[in-house]
């Protein structure tokens, strides 16, 4: 069965830099759309961003210009690269993954797989 397994969280200050991974495993990031969410302490989680077919990418506005998607289909491993970072990025971090057609990409409801998730601190 399908499995995503996150690393690369961490505590750091503002202005900082981090780079998530996602692994997957049983399941191929090629052709599939996949997506970071995040949920910050006492809220829903939220579409961060997302990767689809031909490389098709889109962002929250919240992280335009500072994040960026990307993936290793030799890998299989979806990355986050996460610059100047703020206090307000602090929360749980999610891969996701789900078929290449579907709605809304920011929708919860519309992913199949999740990861376990990764800690981001970010101080102030």
């Amino acid at each position: 069965h399908a499995q995503l397994v996150e690393s690369g969280g961490g505590s750091v200050q503002a202005g900082g830099t981090l780079r998530l991974s996602c692994t997957a495993s049983g399941y191929s990031l090629r052709s599939n759309c996949m997506a970071w969410f995040r949920r910050i302490a006492g809220s829903e989680r939220q579409g961060v961003a997302r990767i689809a077919t031909f490389s098709k990418t889109d962002y929250a506005e919240s992280v335009k210009g500072r994040f960026s998607i990307s993936q290793d289909n030799a890998k299989n491993t979806l990355y986050l690269q996460m610059n100047s970072l703020k206090p307000e990025d602090t929360a749980m971090y999610y891969c996701a993954a789900r078929g290449p057609y579907g709605g809304d990409w920011y929708e919860v409801n519309e992913y199949t797989y999740w990861g376990q998730g990764t800690q981001v601190t970010v101080s102030s």
